[in-house]
C-alpha cells in the first residue's frame, strides 16, 4: 500500500505561483511513477505532470508545459509540483498519483494506469 498526502494548494492571482507538495509513506521506491492530476469542477479529471520512478524522466499536459516542473526527492519520498504563471483555468482540485511501473517504462499519463491516490488540494486561481 501506498499513502499519499498533499499540501500546498491555495489561493493566487493569476501569474502567481503555488508549489504543491506530495508526501508518499508505505511502498515507495524507484519502481513507483508519481504524477500530479487535476480536476475541476464538472469536468474530468485530466493528467498534468508525472514523473518515473528515478525522476530521469517526466511528462507534461500541453496546458501547462513551460509553466509547471514536477520534481521528487527520492531520499524523502516527496513529489513536488511548482507551478508559475497560473491563470485562471489552471484551477481545479489537484491529486498526486502514484503507480508501480516496470523499470524503464514510459511516464503513464492515464489515470487508469495510477494505483494510489491522496485526497486533493484544491487550487484557485482569480483573474
Amino acid at each position: 500500500q501506498v499513502q499519499l498526502v498533499e499540501s500546498g494548494g491555495g489561493w493566487v492571482q493569476a501569474g502567481g505561483s503555488l508549489r504543491l507538495s506530495c508526501a508518499a509513506s508505505g511502498r515507495t521506491g524507484s519502481r513507483y511513477h508519481m504524477a500530479w492530476f487535476r480536476q475541476a469542477a464538472g469536468k474530468e479529471r485530466e493528467f498534468v505532470a508525472g514523473t518515473s520512478g528515478t525522476g530521469g524522466n517526466t511528462a507534461y499536459a500541453d496546458s501547462v508545459k513551460g509553466r509547471f516542473t514536477i520534481s521528487r526527492d527520492s531520499a524523502k519520498n516527496m513529489v513536488y509540483l511548482q507551478m508559475n504563471s497560473l491563470k485562471p483555468e489552471d484551477t481545479a482540485l489537484y491529486y498526486c498519483a502514484s503507480a508501480l511501473r516496470t523499470v524503464g517504462s514510459r511516464v503513464a499519463t492515464g489515470s487508469n494506469e495510477y494505483n494510489y491516490w491522496g485526497q486533493g488540494t484544491q487550487v484557485t486561481v482569480s483573474s
